[in-house]
């Protein structure tokens, strides 16, 4: 059963979530401070003797390091920026209430993407804030000069460029980066196979050392028994002769009167 400190978290969470998915000005200072007391609330569940289990505590730590995150994008100034931050955001997994069909962090996740995206493309095409105040007789004006054509369509396409240069960048970089993985990974193996080895080895030279002790032991066991047997026939010997002899001695030699 849930303690009373993961269900207050797991209501703050849901809510956080909530908050996150809906569009947030930027006077909006509440999800800024709940992600702060989740963050409180989390350490002290950690804390707590009634805790949950670690793979619940991951996915704990998970969803409130996902909004951490998207906080930090959001003050980016760039919008190319933002969009590359949220991509490498990493939602929940689990629903973090009941009735929640897909998990509340996947969908503000996809929100978030589709808003920057969304952003891209109207910085683009010129459809910005700076863009809004221009009327369409002043379009259709602009779009009747050949030069300003030929400068907006170069300036287009020079935004293109740079960002196809950004996406280029950043795939030769997750390239070089899954690469090194990969070779560390592979290295990683090959010492772990080795000691593996060396270990096998030590413990088969261990079992014939402990064959060998063992079958000197039993050579020494009955050395030392021999030796014993021996010890104690000299001495039964040694004993009878000494018995004899004295009788022979009193019946030699009588007692003088």
């Amino acid at each position: 059963m849930a303690s009373r400190l993961e269900i207050n978290f797991i209501r703050l969470l849901s809510r956080c979530e909530s908050i996150a998915s809906e569009k947030r000005g930027e006077t909006e200072w509440r999800l800024e401070k709940y992600v702060g007391a989740l963050e409180e609330m989390l350490v002290a569940l950690r804390k707590n003797l009634s805790k949950p289990t670690a793979e619940i505590m991951t996915e704990y730590s998970r969803k409130v390091d996902f909004l951490k995150g998207l906080l930090e994008a959001e003050k980016l100034s760039s919008t190319t920026e933002k969009a590359l931050a949220n991509q490498f955001l990493a939602p929940g997994r689990t629903p973090t209430i009941a009735n929640e069909r897909m998990p509340a962090s996947k969908t503000v996740h996809m929100q978030t993407k589709a808003r920057c995206t969304g952003e891209m493309r109207d910085e683009l095409l010129g459809t910005g804030l700076s863009g809004k105040g221009t009327s369409e007789a002043d379009l259709r004006n602009r779009r009747g000069l050949p030069l300003d054509e030929r400068q907006s369509a170069a300036e287009l396409e020079a935004v293109l460029q740079h960002h196809h240069n950004l996406q280029e960048k950043l795939a030769e970089d997750m390239l070089n980066l899954a690469r090194n993985l990969k070779n560390n990974t592979l290295a990683a193996q090959n010492i772990i196979k080795q000691d593996n080895q060396t270990l096998s080895q030590s413990m088969r030279q261990a079992d014939m050392n402990f064959e060998k002790l063992k079958t000197e032991s039993e050579r020494l066991e009955q050395h030392t028994k021999k030796s014993v047997n021996w010890l104690l026939w000299l001495m039964l010997i040694l004993v009878s002769f000494s018995f004899i002899s004295m009788i022979l001695f009193i019946r030699i030699f009588p007692r003088l009167r």
